[in-house]
C-alpha cells in the first residue's frame, strides 16, 4: 500500500470513530460528516450526485433509506458498522476500485471486483437443484492456497471475497483466521447457517470483517421440502444469535417455478426483516448438473413478475426496509452479464478458476497458475471480448438466454469440465436451455423496449463499471450509438 493511501485510511478510520461514539447523540451531523470527510477523500472517484443523493437520503426523515440506515445503526454493533464502511466503502468502493480499473488497463483483460471462492465441497445438506453438490464432498482449498488467493487478488485491487461451497462454515477456523489476517476485507459467507452458533458470532463480531448471506427458500413447509426437515428452525435460531451479537446478515433466495411468488411476498420480507434481516440476494434457478430438472426454471409469467416485484420492493415508495438483489434480472444496471471476471468470477474447491457459480467449464487452476494468469484463461478472454451478450440486459447470461454463445465460447477455447462427479459438455447443458431462451426472447424484448427512457443510463452504468476498459466497437455491438 502506498503511503497516500494510509494516510487516508487513518483519517478515514479516526473520523469514523468519532462518527460512531457520537451516533447517539446526533446521527444526522455525524453521517454528514463522514460524507463531507469521503467526498474530499475520494474526490471525483465518484459523481458530485452520488454525495448530493446520500445526503438527501440523512436528511429526510421520512425516506425509507433513511429509517433503514437509521435502524441499522442501532442494531448493529459499532465494530461490524465500522469495519464494514472501512472494508466495503473504503477499501473495495475507492481504493480497491481505483487499482483495478489500473489494471484492467494494464492487463488487457478482466479484473474482478469480488471473487467467490469455495473452501470445500463438503456440505452437511444436500438441497434439491443446489449446484455445488455436484463437485462431491471430498475436495478442500488449503487454507494457504485460500491466504495466496486473497493476497494476490488485493495485489490486483480486490477486497472483497464471498465464500460458497459446499458450507464454507465446514472450515469455521481457517475462515476466522483468513478474515483476521486480512482485517482490510470484507468476506461475505453463503451459508445454509446451520452452523453459526454463539462462540462463531463473539468471535465475528470481534473480528467485524465477515457478513453473512444464509439461504432460505419460503416458509417451513416449502424450505424444508428442498433443505431437508428441520432446516427452517435452524436459520430461525442462528438468525436471533446473530442479532443479538450485532451482526450484518441477508438472505440468499433460489427462486424456482414453486416458490417465486412464497419468498417475494409481503408476509415472508417481514420475516425476514423481524429477524434482522437488511438484504435480500435473488438467484434464478438454473439447471445446472446431470439431474438438473428444466421444471424449476421460473415460467415467462414468473420471470415477468420478478423484475416488477423486486423493483416494487426495493423503491423508495415501499415500506419494506430490506434491500433486494435479483442475480438475473438486474443485469441491466450493471451492463448485462459481469461474469469471466468482469465484476467477479468463481473459484471451485478444486482451484478451477470459472467465470461464474453456474458455468461449470474453464481452463485455468488456481494450484497451477497465478490468480492473474486465470483472468488470462482464453475463456475469460472470451468473455472480455464478448461481453456484453445481447444488447437486452434482461437476456444477460450465455447460457440461460444466450445458450448458443456459452457453446461457442467453451467449443473456440478449449474449456473443459470443472464437474469431477459427472463431467457436463456445454452442449447437453445449453440444450436444456434452448427453449426457454426462444420463448423469453420476445418477452423480454417487449419489456426492455417499453421503457426506452432507461437505455442510455444503463450504458452509462456499462461504462462506469468498466471505465476504460470498454472498447468503442463494444457498444457498436450492442446497438448503442458512440
Amino acid at each position: 500500500m502506498s503511503f497516500t493511501h494510509n494516510v487516508a485510511r487513518f483519517i478515514t478510520g479516526k473520523t469514523a470513530d468519532g462518527v460512531i461514539k457520537n451516533l447517539q447523540k446526533d446521527k444526522t451531523s455525524e453521517l454528514l460528516k463522514l460524507i463531507n470527510t469521503t467526498q474530499k477523500i475520494a474526490g471525483k472517484m465518484f459523481q458530485p450526485k452520488t454525495y448530493d443523493a446520500g445526503r438527501a437520503v440523512i436528511n429526510d426523515p421520512d425516506n425509507k433509506w433513511h429509517q433503514f440506515l437509521y435502524h441499522f445503526l442501532d442494531e448493529a454493533d459499532p465494530n461490524v458498522i465500522k469495519t464494514a464502511f472501512m472494508d466495503l466503502a473504503f477499501e473495495s468502493a475507492w481504493y480497491g476500485t481505483k487499482q483495478i480499473r489500473k489494471n484492467r488497463e494494464k492487463y488487457h483483460c478482466n479484473i474482478p471486483w469480488t471473487i467467490l471462492v469455495d473452501p470445500t465441497s463438503a456440505c452437511n445438506c444436500h438441497c434439491t437443484g443446489c449446484w455445488a453438490a455436484e463437485y462431491g464432498h471430498q475436495l478442500n482449498l488449503t487454507y494457504e492456497q485460500l491466504d495466496s488467493i486473497v493476497s494476490q487478488g488485493k495485489s490486483l485491487g480486490v477486497y472483497f471475497y464471498m465464500f460458497t461451497g459446499g458450507e464454507p462454515l465446514c472450515r469455521k477456523a481457517d475462515i476466522l483466521k483468513l478474515a483476521a489476517r486480512h482485517h482490510d476485507c470484507e468476506f461475505n459467507i453463503f451459508s445454509n447457517g446451520t452452523l453459526i452458533d454463539e462462540q462463531f458470532c463473539e468471535d465475528v463480531q470481534k473480528l467485524g470483517n465477515i457478513v453473512f448471506s444464509i439461504s432460505l427458500e419460503g416458509f417451513q413447509e416449502i424450505n424444508d421440502s428442498r433443505r431437508g426437515e428441520g432446516d427452517y428452525n435452524k436459520v430461525m435460531a442462528a438468525f436471533q444469535r446473530m442479532k443479538k451479537h450485532g451482526l450484518l446478515y441477508g438472505t440468499s433466495i433460489c427462486y424456482t417455478s414453486r416458490n417465486c411468488e412464497t419468498v417475494t411476498s409481503d408476509e415472508f420480507l417481514d420475516l425476514l426483516i423481524e429477524n434482522g434481516c437488511r438484504y435480500s440476494w435473488y438467484f434464478n434457478y438454473m439447471p445446472v448438473g446431470a439431474g438438473a430438472d428444466v421444471q424449476l426454471i421460473p415460467d415467462i409469467k414468473q420471470r415477468e413478475y420478478m423484475i416488477k416485484r423486486i423493483r416494487e420492493i426495493r423503491s423508495p415508495k415501499s415500506k419494506k426496509q430490506i434491500f433486494v438483489m435479483d442475480f438475473q434480472n438486474d443485469g441491466e444496471f450493471v451492463g448485462g452479464c459481469i461474469a469471466g471476471g468482469r465484476n467477479y468470477c468463481h473459484i471451485n474447491a478444486n482451484g478451477d478458476v470459472e467465470p461464474c457459480v453456474f458455468i461449470h467449464y474453464s481452463g485455468a487452476n488456481i494450484k497451477e497458475k497465478t490468480l492473474l494468469e486465470c483472468l488470462q484463461q482464453p475463456l475469460f478472454m472470451a468473455y472480455h471480448e464478448g461481453q456484453p451478450f445481447n444488447k437486452n440486459h434482461l437476456r444477460p447470461c450465455p447460457m440461460l438466454e444466450n445458450p448458443e454463445l456459452l457453446q461457442a465460447m467453451v467449443k473456440k477455447t478449449g474449456a473443459k469440465s470443472t464437474d469431477l462427479q459427472a463431467p457436463e459438455s456445454a452442449e447437453c447443458l445449453c440444450g436444456k436451455c434452448r427453449d426457454y431462451a426462444d420463448e423469453w426472447a420476445p418477452e423480454a424484448q417487449r419489456i426492455w423496449d417499453a421503457e426506452p427512457k432507461h437505455h442510455a443510463q444503463y450504458y452509462e452504468n456499462y461504462k462506469n463499471v468498466n471505465h476504460k476498459l470498454g472498447k468503442n466497437e463494444d457498444f457498436k455491438k450492442a446497438g448503442v450509438e458512440v
